[in-house]
């Protein structure tokens, strides 16, 4: 055998970032699809709660698996690309390397990973349509898994039989390359259409600022009347050199938030300028539950621009602390 037949460690580390590559990438096409259904057909019995935190904003859930989704898909798939394409002209150019035993562990390893999946993923299927679960999204979920599994599969498969006509034949294969790069380019491009562009990323987490920022003032202004029955003039009152609060200021501008009293006994408002809105924003999931006694859940929903938020409180639930 000759130098280029040879299992030098340039093919075994190609090899194996080949198929670590093949492995990242279907972890970061799984997470991202998964999210859109999540995101696009929530289901009542397993979301009833999703929409009943912060913003109330269900695809604040979402955003961070999405974001690291594409992340990973943005720099391992022309990873992936580059290294089997250079395998495979590097097969073709030096075809005894086919004989390669890192090349066919590898190849063989991947085919019965990939069998197991597809096994797996129809014992769920039927195991769900027993118990009454086969829900759209679950369908769909089972699917991606399925194409997933299957074009490794099939694609492994072709490579390892090597068949020039047929179902495995080169055109053919060639011809699942193009939908693979399809839907991965159609994965990231969606992403953008979910969560927005880093741009807009930046905007929303302005505006998320604004919103804990409101909260904890209006924290701060409730046990304010709690303490001395009602309630400030302005918000430097609530400032305490002991306890070490001092009032936010906008996190873009600097500017301090507004605020005024209504009666100046319960009613008050808070005012900020934000960059986007979100109202009606969560309206994909079923209503959000009834609050614990004792405890209630904001409405921080807002449009883009000044935007104020009236409250009211309310003695039974914050009493005065004597």
């Amino acid at each position: 055998m000759n130098e280029a037949g040879k299992n030098l460690p340039r093919d075994t580390f190609l090899y194996l970032l080949a198929i670590i590559s093949l492995i990242t990438v279907a972890v970061g096409f799984g997470m991202a699809a998964f999210n859109y259904i999540d995101y696009y057909f929530p289901d009542p019995a397993t979301d009833y709660y999703r929409c009943a935190g912060f913003l109330g904003r269900c695809l604040s859930n979402y955003e961070s698996p999405i974001r690291q989704a594409m992340a990973m898909l943005i720099v391992v798939f022309p990873v992936f690309l580059w290294v089997s394409r250079f395998l495979r002209k590097d097969v073709e150019g030096h075809p005894e390397k086919r004989e390669l035993k890192i090349r066919k562990w590898l190849l063989n390893l991947t085919l019965f990973a990939a069998a197991l999946v597809i096994i797996g993923d129809f014992v769920t299927v039927v195991s769900n349509f027993l118990q009454g679960e086969l829900t759209t999204r679950f369908i769909l979920k089972a699917l991606t898994i399925f194409f997933i599994s299957g074009s490794a599969f099939y694609y492994y498969l072709a490579q390892l039989k090597e068949r020039r006509t047929g179902w495995l034949a080169p055109s053919r294969v060639e011809g699942l390359s193009w939908l693979i790069i399809a839907v991965v380019v159609w994965a990231v491009a969606w992403g953008f259409v979910v969560i927005g562009s880093p741009f807009e990323q930046r905007e929303r987490r302005f505006d998320e600022r604004r919103v804990s920022d409101l909260q904890t003032i209006q924290s701060q202004l409730i046990y304010y009347w709690q303490r001395k029955g009602l309630l400030p003039e302005d918000l430097s009152k609530l400032e305490d050199s002991i306890s070490g609060f001092f009032v936010p200021l906008d996190p873009q501008t600097g500017q301090p938030y507004e605020y005024s009293r209504e009666d100046g006994k319960l009613k008050f408002k808070l005012c900020a300028a934000f960059s986007g809105s979100v109202l009606g924003e969560g309206s994909r999931v079923v209503p959000k539950p009834v609050p614990p006694k004792g405890e209630v859940y904001d409405s921080w929903q807002h449009e883009a621009g000044r935007y104020c938020f009236d409250r009211t409180i309310d003695p039974e639930l914050y009493p005065k602390i004597k």
